[in-house]
């Protein structure tokens, strides 16, 4: 048990955002959703950290809380270095350069953050922990998302199938929910 997670989702309660509707849900119900889904899934506690705090500083997608970049390192001290630079990354990262770096196989890869414009290069493990993140914020909103079932599908099944069996089970047990298309 994450003895942080009171503390934590009390300093994101202090910020306002569970005032800050989501999905069909609050900012706070979607960030607690996506922490406690990689917990399931077996995620370590460093990584269930970062998914909690996945979108903190705002992504291409959600712009409706975004703590300032100058808190990174506040953030740093309350959920750890790395789990803060792999939510850092996943709010800064453009996401069309995430979806080619999976079409590698090697040792580094390399993202585009979108908010310096400087490429970024990550180990294998940094770029499958950055993925198991993306891949676990989506799956926890995709039901209710009005992105719709179909965006960026393949490179979630990609990012699911590099991450190997608990993650292939979290990806179809949320897309066995998808209305058949009839």
């Amino acid at each position: 048990m994450d003895e942080s997670f009171k503390p934590l989702t009390d300093f994101l309660i202090e910020t306002g955002i569970e005032r800050v509707p989501h999905t069909g849900k609050t900012y706070l119900a979607h960030l607690i959703g996506v922490y406690r889904f990689m917990e399931r899934a077996g995620c370590t506690l460093e990584l269930c950290r970062a998914g909690m705090f996945h979108s903190i500083y705002g992504t291409e997608q959600f712009q409706g809380f975004k703590l300032p970049l100058e808190s990174r390192s506040e953030l740093a001290q309350r959920i750890g270095a790395r789990a803060e630079r792999l939510a850092y990354l996943n709010c800064a990262m453009d996401r069309a350069s995430l979806d080619r770096a999976l079409e590698d196989d090697g040792e580094t890869y390399r993202i585009r953050d979108r908010l310096t414009n400087e490429e970024v290069t990550l180990t294998r493990a940094d770029f499958e922990d950055l993925c198991r993140v993306h891949l676990f914020d989506w799956l926890e909103q995709a039901p209710r998302s009005r992105l719709g079932w179909d965006y960026r599908r393949s490179a979630y099944r990609r990012m699911a199938q590099r991450l190997g069996p608990a993650a292939v089970a979290a990806y179809e047990q949320v897309f066995a929910q998808e209305p058949s298309r009839s």
